[in-house]
This record gives structure tokens, C-alpha cells and sequence, in this order.
């Protein structure tokens, strides 16, 4: 299935004089991992935020299967993204467990018996161990953190997974530990991911596609080898040629 889940239509993204996005449009395939990156500041995040209704675009549509996002479907279409920020986002004052099944708690549809039974299949996909489920915040590594973090974003099940450079802060071994996993959740899930980066050979690694921007701009949207082959213009030649551990690819 490669038809477009999400697609930006014309979407522009100001705060005041500033401008976050300039008109952009960009598809996003259904079951596919698609990875945006470039430098700080270029727009990636805003992206996400755009998709999951964090922010309103000053102009343009997103839409999702379709379907205008709007404040009126907001909500709904919510429970089918799951979001992981960079530092994880948990809840300081709650356990491991509390802060995975908080919101299919808050929903009540689900028995307590169905929320265990996924809880325990989340520890399992994310390697996590199960003692760790007791746990605070605190007292987890950072990559146990972003093990919770992601299971609370599956926690519901949704179409779509939303990361906002969720390895970013962690050691080497750490991160190349996680984006391994992480590969193989991706494809074991058959989701739609969306997940910014700034590191080419992670963006290589993980994604089936690559939207490298620039200054609230895509530049180009393909393969790590399109990317490397036919590069649009001199600015993709030369990020990549900036992240030297490409030559490991």
C-alpha cells in the first residue's frame, strides 16, 4: 500500500513575521516509515506538530486519509497517532505502567485484563523489563525511557507514529541499540512513521523515505540513494557529504 495517509497541501506555517514552513506540500505513504531531517530550525518538528494538531497551519490543509484536519475531528483522528517527543514526555509523578496505560484508562472502553494483556505485549516488543514497570521516571535510564515512551504511543494501537528525535539524547551504543529495534518494530507493525532526525545514516537505516529540508523548505523527498545520486541541488551534496558515518553505509 503506498497511497498517502497524511499529505500537506499548501501549507504555511507563520508565527508572526516569522515564517516556521513556507507553502508546502509533501505525501506521506501509508505503511511506510518516511524520515525528515535537516538542521535545527529547518521546519521538521513543526511538521509533526502540524500533523498531530499542536499547531494550526496560517494557511493550507493537512489532511489525514483524506480528510481535512480541523478542530472538529482533532480528537478523533489523535487516537490514531501515536506521539514519542525526544525526552520522552513521562509523567514524572507516575510508574512506568501508570504512564503507558493512562490514556486507555481515561478512554474506560478498555477492561483491566485487556490493558495487562497489552502492557505486557508492549514489554515485549520494546524489550522492556517488566520489574522496570514500577518504576518513576527518575529512576529509568534514557533508553528505558523512550522504551516507555514508545509503548505509550502503541498503547492505543494507531495508524500512525509520530518521533521527534526520540534517540537524540542518548549515548552511541544506546541509540544504535534503539534504532535496530526500532527498525524492527517499524516493520513488524506495518505502520505509518513519521520520524525526525538529524543524523543522515539514522534517517538511511530506519526510513524507507528521506524529506530533507532546509529553512522551512523540502529540498528533496527519495531514497538515501537518491538522495546520494541525484542530489537536487549543492545543499544535499553537502549534508551529506557532512555526515561522515554515511561512508559506513
Amino acid at each position: 500500500m503506498n497511497e498517502s495517509k497524511i499529505a500537506l497541501k499548501d501549507v504555511e506555517m507563520r508565527f508572526g513575521d516569522v515564517v516556521a514552513l513556507h507553502s508546502t506540500n509533501l505525501q506521506i505513504a501509508t505503511g511506510q516509515t518516511t524520515v525528515l531531517i535537516g538542521p535545527s530550525g529547518c521546519g521538521k518538528s513543526t511538521v509533526l506538530r502540524l500533523i498531530i494538531g499542536l499547531l494550526t497551519p496560517t494557511s493550507g490543509a493537512v489532511e489525514f486519509e483524506g480528510e481535512p484536519i480541523s478542530q472538529n475531528n482533532i480528537l478523533t483522528l489523535r487516537r490514531r497517532m501515536g506521539y514519542v517527543i525526544q525526552d520522552g514526555g513521562l509523567f514524572p509523578h507516575l510508574t512506568a505502567a501508570q504512564n503507558v496505560t493512562l490514556i486507555a484508562k481515561h478512554l474506560q472502553t478498555f477492561q483491566e485484563d485487556e490493558i495487562q494483556a497489552k502492557l505486557d505485549e508492549l514489554c515485549e516488543m520494546t524489550r522492556f523489563p517488566k520489574e522496570g514497570l514500577a518504576r518513576y521516571a527518575v529512576e529509568l535510564s534514557g533508553g528505558q525511557r523512550q522504551r516507555v515512551s514508545l509503548m505509550r504511543a502503541l498503547a492505543l494501537d494507531p495508524d500512525v507514529l509520530l518521533l521527534d528525535e526520540p534517540l537524540g539524547a542518548l549515548d552511541p551504543m544506546v541509540r544504535a541499540s534503539l534504532q535496530t529495534e526500532l527498525k524492527e518494530i517499524f516493520n513488524r507493525l506495518g505502520k505509518t512513521v513519521i520520524i525526525v532526525t538529524h543524523d543522515m545514516a539514522e534517517a538511511g537505516y530506519i526510513g524507507n523515505s528521506i524529506v530533507l529540508m532546509r529553512e522551512g523548505r523540502v529540498v528533496q523527498q527519495g531514497t538515501l540513494d537518491d538522495l546520494r545520486e541525484q542530489p537536487a541541488d549543492k545543499f544535499v551534496s553537502e549534508f551529506i557529504t557532512a555526515q561522515r558515518s554515511l561512508v559506513q553505509l
